[in-house]
């Protein structure tokens, strides 16, 4: 593992991101922060803590996709790929780097989302670790499975529609703002393709808001595993 490129990509494509780009930091914030106001107004208040937590895991999840999104278009567009090949660096490393990259632009979303926890008084000390380690599982998750699908595309003109569609679909329709409760267990299982899914499910476990889904973790294991293999395999690192 190439521990000076992981550091050296995440400060510039990550935390300097944050002062280049702006607009897209906010833009990040501002789609779960609807769907929290959503989802109070909607329930008189009586998910909003499930709200709270799910706009951390949607703000991590969402840019672990547009991680995927963006290695594809760097690997068609701009050949970016090429250059790293040349110098050594393997697939694994250019995963994790740009997984974190996308994790410390998401800093400043997670802040704010923070302070709303604070101020509802929804976390304990327990619960919040445990919680850290939910979000590291996610970003690994997520970003293993939208390097996967990434992997298969063509064209770049294909890549940020289809970055939309997969956020729609990995984000907003799993339990992810909602308690997976609710949902009947079969649909529950279709969700649970997803690693987003399984974290929900542990996080409002964890947080006291629903029943501990401990089944859950092992398909998130698997899930991580599975996917990363295949995300790396799909990247073709060098031409054969």
């Amino acid at each position: 593992m190439n521990l000076k490129f992981i550091g050296t990509f995440t400060w510039y494509y990550g935390i300097r991101s944050i002062k280049r780009g702006p607009s897209y930091i906010i833009s990040s914030i501002l789609y779960p922060l609807v769907f929290l106001f959503l989802i109070t107004i909607f329930s008189a208040g009586k998910y909003i803590d499930y709200a709270v937590i799910g706009g951390f895991i949607s703000i991590v999840s969402m840019n672990a996709i547009y991680s995927g999104s963006d290695m594809a278009f760097q690997r068609l567009q701009l050949r970016t790929q090429d250059l790293f090949v040349a110098t050594g660096i393997g697939p694994a490393d250019y995963m994790l780097a740009m997984g974190l990259s996308y994790l410390a632009s998401s800093l400043p979303g997670l802040a704010v989302y923070a302070v709303i926890g604070i101020l509802l008084g929804i976390f304990g000390i327990a619960s919040t670790l445990a919680f850290i380690v939910l979000l590291l599982a996610v970003l690994l998750g997520t970003m293993a499975i939208s390097f996967t699908i990434f992997g298969f595309i063509k064209h770049v003109r294909n890549i940020w529609g289809i970055a939309g569609i997969v956020s729609i679909l990995l984000t907003v329709l799993p339990p992810t703002f909602y308690p997976y409760t609710i949902l009947p267990k079969a649909l529950l299982y279709v969700f649970m393709i997803s690693p987003i899914t399984s974290v929900a499910m542990l996080a409002q476990g964890a947080f006291g808001l629903a029943p501990m889904a401990y089944y859950a973790i092992p398909v998130l294991i698997i899930e991580i595993i599975i996917f990363s293999l295949i995300g790396i395999k799909l990247m073709r690192w060098r031409e054969k």
